[in-house]
């Protein structure tokens, strides 16, 4: 009988040790989860600008006239904050993490020690984002555009650019090199999040045979295909935006967003004049007739490299083609024919090699 209780006694020991070493591993996963965590708290704030001024180019926002002279506010195009932010966390390993967070920031956890980050927002409908898995090659275009009427402007060199939609607005920030370490509490971390896409404010302004118009469209040739997320600038290789007017009381308008010129900023650069850049205005008339009007907006663009003011002048429609064939036709958008949307394929894009970051916050 001594010896049964002896067994259950070794028995029940037994059981207690499995039990207290479960629980002692409980205890050591609740340990583990109060531990500090290499925590940042991103707090972003947005440079809310729709053009920068070149030196030796015009100073839209002191320009008095602005109001009365384009019927708007300066700053009634300048862009609004966007609905989401994108950190994407480079490793010492050559990894990289993900993470969508609000506008405004959050929390952002990543492992211990030294990284690159870059930050973008993430509501972007025409932007193509490449070249992601490398912070030193990330890249953003935008999406391949045709317009079977568009043949090139014929004050380009190159009149046969690829023609793409105008590109979303797109925010950006680089940070080459940050130390995560443990803490109890996280690090705050202020971004300024700088805009990559400007605007231009496109007027083609009629002298005569306004009254005929009624849809009119344009093309901006010569514009940055690309832009390196990491320094702000723009690839070499150009393209021709197309987009849509609005017909006003003076002719026609449109604010098209874009990169930039080509290759900017640059070290070298001052006016360059071997660059050249080339504007469209194709309109229907209200008797169904289409024309077309070709313009040199080299001297304009080149002083204005991230948005501003484009306006051509003295643009006539005749009442003979104004009134030829009656006008009695009924001009809809599904007469004037839509654009087609295709993915740009980016093996057609140029882009050398990039350049020191253009910001570290």
């Amino acid at each position: 009988m001594m010896r049964y209780t002896i067994r259950y006694v070794s028995l029940l020991a037994g059981m207690l040790t499995v039990f207290s070493s479960c629980e002692h591993k409980d205890l050591c996963f609740d340990h583990e989860a109060h531990a500090p965590k290499s925590d940042v708290h991103v707090k972003a704030v947005y440079e809310k600008e729709w053009e920068h001024t070149c030196e030796g180019g015009p100073d839209w926002e002191q320009y008095p006239a602005w109001e009365s002279r384009f019927g708007m506010e300066y700053h009634e195009l300048c862009p609004d904050a966007p609905d989401g932010l994108r950190v994407q966390v480079y490793n010492e390993d050559g990894t990289n993490n993900i993470l969508n967070v609000a506008p405004e920031g959050d929390i952002v956890r990543m492992r211990p020690g030294e990284h690159s980050l870059l930050l973008y927002n993430n509501d972007t409908e025409y932007i193509v984002f490449d070249d992601m898995n490398s912070f030193a090659s990330a890249k953003a275009t935008t999406r391949t555009r045709t317009r079977a009427s568009y043949a090139g402007n014929p004050y380009m060199e190159n009149t046969v650019e690829n023609t793409v939609n105008a590109p979303d607005m797109l925010y950006g920030n680089y940070m080459e090199n940050y130390t995560a370490e443990r803490k109890i509490e996280a690090d705050e971390l202020p971004v300024t999040m700088h805009p990559l896409v400007f605007t231009y404010l496109v007027r083609y302004e009629f002298s005569h045979g306004l009254e005929y118009v009624a849809l009119a469209r344009g093309a901006l040739a010569g514009m940055a295909g690309a832009v390196w997320l990491n320094s702000g600038r723009t690839s070499e290789e150009a393209a021709t935006i197309l987009y849509d007017c609005s017909v006003e009381d003076f002719g026609t308008q449109a604010c098209v967003q874009s990169f930039g010129i080509p290759d900017y900023p640059n070290e070298h650069y001052t006016t360059r004049t071997e660059r050249r850049y080339g504007l469209n205005l194709e309109v229907r008339l209200k008797n169904g007739k289409v024309k077309s009007f070709d313009f040199d907006v080299t001297d304009q663009v080149a002083v204005q490299p991230q948005g501003g003011v484009i306006v051509v002048s003295g643009i006539e429609i005749s009442d003979e083609e104004g009134t030829e064939g009656g006008s009695g036709f009924d001009v809809t958008v599904k007469d004037w024919g839509e654009y087609e949307d295709i993915e740009l394929p980016l093996s057609l894009i140029h882009i050398s090699e990039p350049t020191r970051p253009l910001y570290i916050s």
